[in-house]
């Protein structure tokens, strides 16, 4: 609670000097019930710093500590620790008066899901799209300004392949949709790599296709429209937010690419090297010991994607004015962004005012523990995997009355899956296992959706509303209020340090706190004003419950 926190500066610096006014409290919930709501171990700390014992630090902070307003008596425990209980007023007015966000005068760009033009979405995309959405929802609710940014894959050398491929084979580019060009892929590039005669009229194609040769242009653009509906299709069964208008691929960026290299030329941060032109950064280097370069102009003169991604950045910052950029892309790229970031720096295109962070996460791996990948060893598409886990959730639902079925499984499977990839830190790997995901029970995203539906079973009939929480006399209640006051500080937690699995973590914890709440005290068989209590703690834990789930992208169902 933000204001018991500033209370505890304010008693320190009154207590032994404004120097120590800042110091965090580092004010936590408590272990146990025995110790109140909330600790402190400012006084260990203190202590330490002052050179006096810490229960005396404690004491005198306690004198100097003005909470009467908010909280009981505090008192010190073990070595040093202040523990705080709250009045059960300060506890139902805060349960009451959620916090709310005011905009903020600061602009994130978030760059995320990023599909490869002319192939299917895979499971791999998976975790992009479902992690940037969630943070992207996270950071708009604490008031950003928010820019989304798919950078899809639509340039280079493969689509120099498979034009001059659909050109051999005399193919109409209308008569492919998405499955048709990732085939016609697969094939330009076997015949790429036999046969050199057709690499050199590749490479000639992909000039033809920078230099904007009409034909080229026109099948490209083909190619590209075939695949982005394909991902709209993809993004509106997942509950992507991602429109078409924030797909800002890699050609966009194509007629800024001979700037980037003439302006770090000026500079002086580009050295030749076998023909490439290389930036080579201080504290970077290969397993060898050897530099490690960032190769900006390849040997042949064209363009890799380190120049498409400085050029990015320096459109992110000086187009669309971004104070914070977010690039949520698996873990195996953390090198290269931190590359790109220190060579954005230095050529000031990067000011120490925006931030730029690499949010990576692990693999999506099969039952066998490995990458998921088909029984043939290829990938497994996006789609099969939703379609099934939408077939699984229709299946648990077989014989329930009064609910759209389809709706339902749609929200149940693809909240499974959404659930299961964020629940856990996004750094680790996790195993792809369904029947786990759409478990009714346990840290799952059906056992939150079913609390939101049964709460909100209970309060159709309930009848009547309630919203002002006015007793908390059992501790079962009391405990779920608690939980309640903490969504605010919880979401602010996720919008820096970008790790929504302290959500889910959180949202699970006030769902179980509802099933004791649910077990302790009865709601509608209770009288007057505890009746019409317990009716608004249900109402205030449905729209944490229902907003929660909504930040991390999931649907919340009415009934289930």
């Amino acid at each position: 609670m933000p204001v018991l926190a500033t209370r505890l500066s304010t008693a320190a610096a009154a207590a032994f000097g404004s120097s120590y006014g800042d110091l965090d409290p580092e004010l936590r919930s408590a272990t146990k019930p025995e110790f109140g709501h909330y600790q402190s171990n400012l006084a260990l700390r203190l202590g330490n710093a002052l050179g006096q014992p810490p229960r005396e630090v404690a004491a005198r902070l306690v004198e100097a500590l003005d909470v009467a307003d908010l909280c009981e008596t505090p008192s010190i425990a073990g070595p040093g620790f202040i523990n705080l209980t709250l009045k059960q007023s300060t506890l139902a007015a805060a349960v009451n008066e959620p916090q709310t966000f005011a905009r903020r005068n600061q602009r994130v760009v978030v760059d995320y899901s990023q599909p490869n033009v002319a192939k299917q979405m895979h499971v791999g995309h998976l975790r992009s799209t479902v992690i940037g959405d969630a943070l992207c929802n996270v950071l708009q609710y604490v008031g950003y300004d928010l820019i989304r940014q798919n950078h899809v894959g639509d340039w280079g050398t493969q689509y120099g392949m498979m034009i001059e491929q659909l050109l051999s084979e005399d193919l109409a580019a209308e008569s492919l949709d998405l499955e048709g060009l990732q085939l016609l892929y697969e094939r330009s590039r076997k015949h790429f790599d036999a046969d050199g005669a057709f690499a050199d009229l590749s490479r000639a194609r992909v000039v033809l296709l920078q230099s904007g040769d009409p034909e080229t242009r026109a099948i490209w653009r083909r190619m590209v429209d075939v695949s982005l509906d394909d991902f709209d299709q993809v993004y509106a069964l997942l509950g992507s937010e991602l429109a078409r208008d924030d797909v800002v691929g890699e050609s966009a960026y194509n007629d800024d690419l001979p700037r980037i290299v003439e302006e770090l030329l000026e500079k002086g941060l580009l050295t030749e090297s076998d023909g490439a032109l290389c930036a080579f950064l201080p504290g970077f280097k290969g397993r060898d010991g050897q530099p490690l370069p960032v190769i900006v102009r390849k040997s042949d003169g064209g363009f890799g994607y380190s120049a498409t991604d400085l050029a990015a950045v320096r459109h992110r910052v000086s187009t669309l004015h971004a104070d914070r950029i977010v690039y949520v892309v698996d873990h195996r790229q953390a090198l290269h962004f931190e590359q790109i970031f220190t060579l954005a720096r230095t050529a000031d295109w990067l000011p120490p005012t925006t931030t730029a962070e690499h949010v990576g996460f692990g693999t999506v791996l099969g039952p066998n523990g490995k990458p998921f990948k088909t029984r043939a060893g290829g990938t497994v598409k996006l789609t099969t995997l939703l379609d099934e886990a939408v077939a699984r959730a229709d299946s648990l639902l077989e014989g329930r009355e009064g609910i759209d079925r389809q709706a339902t499984a749609t929200a149940v499977g693809i909240g499974a899956v959404k659930y299961a990839d964020l629940s856990s830190d996004r750094g680790n790997d996790y195993v792809f296992d369904l029947d786990r995901m759409v478990a009714m029970t346990g840290n799952t995203g059906p056992y939150l959706q079913y609390a939101h539906a049964r709460l909100t079973r209970l309060l159709s009939k309930a009848g009547a509303s309630h919203d002002q929480v006015t007793e908390l006399k059992d501790p079962a209640e009391e405990r779920l209020a608690l939980l309640l006051t903490g969504f605010a500080d919880v979401v602010v937690q996720v919008a820096q340090t970008l790790q929504p699995h302290q959500l889910c973590t959180y949202l699970y914890d006030v769902a179980t706190a509802l099933s004791a709440f649910y077990e302790l005290c009865p709601v509608l068989t209770s009288d007057g004003e505890t009746k019409a209590s317990r009716i608004a703690l249900c109402t205030a834990t449905r729209k944490v419950l229902h907003d929660g789930l909504g930040l991390l992208g999931i649907a919340a169902p009415d009934a289930m």
